[in-house]
């Protein structure tokens, strides 16, 4: 089985584009951060995949993602290579998109509100019947 399941951020705004037979693609790329813990200090990296949604997917990522948007791709993983204009060989992954979720609301995005990858969400309130965790105490 191969399928990616990957949490980020649009780098661009998507691109629609129409196949020759006719049919609907969007093209965009994701970047993914990625936090990695030695000893004290701690480096973030990102890691970027282009994704491509087909048809009435593609077409409503088109019509609501921007870039800086947040979202939840799966789907399959694939890595290609391709001759670099200074002649290095490099590799791309890209993704087929399955499932899109949208995970920053247009009010969020136009509030400039929407939450980076490193940031905690704001704890519940007592009256919910939730108690406030910090995620530092958590074994996992």
């Amino acid at each position: 089985m191969n399928k990616i399941i990957l949490i980020g951020n649009l780098t661009r705004d998507p691109e629609l584009r129409t196949t020759p037979n006719g049919i609907t693609v969007c093209d965009f790329t994701i970047a993914v951060n990625d936090r990695r813990r030695q000893a004290a200090n701690q480096q973030d990296t990102a890691q970027f995949f282009r994704i491509s949604a087909w048809r009435q997917l593609g077409e409503n990522c088109a019509r609501y993602l921007a870039k800086g948007r947040r979202v939840f791709v799966s789907g399959p993983l694939t890595a290609r290579t391709y001759q670099a204009n200074d002649g290095t060989t490099r590799v791309s992954l890209e993704v087929t998109a399955e499932d899109v979720e949208f995970l920053t609301s247009r009010a969020e995005d136009q509030a400039g509100g929407y939450a980076p990858a490193n940031t905690a969400p704001a704890p519940m309130a007592q009256s919910s019947g939730f108690t406030a965790v910090e995620t530092d105490e958590l074994p996992f």
